[in-house]
């Protein structure tokens, strides 16, 4: 029994056995090789969206014969490492930036992210150091600090550092406790428990796709929401992506993690712009949100306003730490969630040196687990009506990682042969070749399971629906 795809069932209250024949499991070695149960952890994660799938279908109206899906944990590998296998005209992305990553202090290691411009800059300036300083003159800068205090010092100046912790350290921490109390998996009541049940727009005629008609608005950066998106646009929701023209995507995460969506710019501080935004949300079914607690609060975007002006909606909500603890409000991505609560540690290869998962496997699994609730979501109002809220947490899903335990790793050291999980095509990006979909239909099909629209440019659409 997958330990992931089980906690799902019980915070969905769908009888494991039932989602087990929605969601085939097959076997296999571990393929994210680690000391922790990467494997288990996304197989589960994936496995979960795979039964939301199907019970979406039913819930639509499609036989339980023909909603049913496999997940093969090769693809679901292929998926969670797409940032290291995608290609464009046959070539590769760089990983993380220069001055993201692990670095000694005066005591302890520290973990650093400025893979974007803004916080490189919030970090060099917290650190006095001049904006052209290299890693080299980081390395040396950090040397002379202690990690806690580098930790604090960049906080405040809202770039992104955090103290590399032993699991004991992190347990031992009121945020760990805080996370402890929060399911892996949240699905609860949001403002007006009676509005009505919302019809999908159209007929389902493919059970394949069992989100066509629905509008998601997808305001998630990074990873982990764009991965819960991505699942949605999938499986057939409309889902139009909308972003700051100040804050730029990265173009291979959003190669990656754009697919099936339309993406879109517009700025909330022009009244053109939110004008635009506030039609489109009056027609959306779903809105994700990938920010802090409160980071949407100014422009009006909290949980019960989205509710109170579209009643019946879905609010799916993805961030960091929590939406407990002294640390709810801080920023973090899957490499600083892995520094914080001891996965670094575990997973170092010489028991000094700070290590890594062979996936940003907290992101991957966040994000399918977060598609899942919104698709047992929208099943339920279909029978029930009412607003929910859907929410996962990247601290929280390291608490399940480490909750699994130890795995073995398997053999690490020849590769995994993934060829027969990509797919190649042309697109206006160039070239691309990238992970099929982590999960694939029972059913056979005359074309390989693929999104619908593939290597779009960030931000190139109008602000529309389909």
């Amino acid at each position: 029994m997958n330990r992931i795809f089980a906690d799902f069932c019980t915070s969905t209250g769908i009888a494991y056995e039932s989602a087990a024949s929605s969601a085939y499991i097959e076997q296999s070695e571990p393929t994210l090789p680690s000391r922790l149960a990467v494997t288990e952890l996304a197989v589960g994660a994936v496995a979960a969206a795979a039964a939301g799938a199907a019970h979406l279908a039913r819930a639509r109206g499609a036989s339980p014969v023909t909603t049913r899906w496999t997940v093969d944990p090769r693809r679901v590998a292929a998926s969670f490492r797409g940032d290291q296998l995608l290609r464009v005209d046959g070539e590769s992305f760089p990983g993380f930036a220069k001055l993201s990553g692990f670095f000694p202090t005066r005591e302890g290691w520290v973990r650093t992210h400025a893979n974007y411009a803004h916080h490189r800059a919030r970090l060099l300036d917290a650190l006095d150091l001049p904006p052209d300083a290299d890693r080299a003159a980081l390395t040396t800068r950090l040397a002379d600090i202690d990690a806690l205090e580098v930790e604090e010092r960049v906080r405040a100046n809202q770039g992104i550092a955090v103290a590399v912790r032993t699991t004991k350290e992190w347990s031992a921490h009121p945020q760990s406790k805080a996370v402890a109390g929060l399911p892996l998996l949240g699905i609860a009541a949001l403002g007006d428990a009676h509005a009505p049940a919302r019809e999908s727009r159209g007929k389902l005629r493919d059970q394949n796709r069992p989100a066509a008609g629905l509008r998601v608005l997808d305001l998630a950066r990074v990873i982990a929401g764009p991965v819960a998106t991505r699942t949605l646009a999938l499986l057939g929701a409309d889902v139009l992506r909308i972003d700051d023209p100040g804050l730029p995507e990265i173009a291979a995460q959003h190669l990656d993690n754009g697919m099936g969506k339309h993406s879109a710019l517009l700025d909330l501080r022009k009244p053109q712009d939110r004008e635009t935004f506030d039609q489109l949300l009056e027609t959306a079914d779903v809105v994700v949100t990938g920010y802090r607690p409160h980071a949407l609060d100014g422009f009006g975007l909290t949980p019960q306003e989205i509710t109170r002006r579209r009643p019946g909606i879905v609010v799916a909500t993805l961030d960091a730490w929590g939406s407990a603890g002294p640390w709810q409000e801080h920023r973090g991505f899957d490499s600083i969630v892995q520094a914080a609560t001891g996965i670094s540690m575990l997973t170092s290869a010489d028991g000094t040196r700070p290590g890594a998962l062979p996936a940003q496997a907290l992101d991957h699994a966040s994000g399918y687990l977060l598609a899942a609730g919104v698709l047992v979501a929208l099943a339920r109002q279909t029978r029930q009506g009412g607003s929910l809220h859907v929410s996962t947490h990247l601290a929280r899903t390291a608490q399940a990682l480490l909750e699994l335990g130890e795995d073995s790793p398997g053999p690490t050291h020849e590769p995994l042969k993934l060829d027969d999980c990509m797919n190649e095509q042309d697109t206006p990006s160039g070239r691309l070749r990238y992970p099929l979909p982590a999960f694939n239909p029972m059913a056979r099909m005359a074309e390989p399971y693929d999104y619908q629209r593939v290597g779009a440019v960030w931000g190139a659409d109008i602000a529309q629906w389909s």
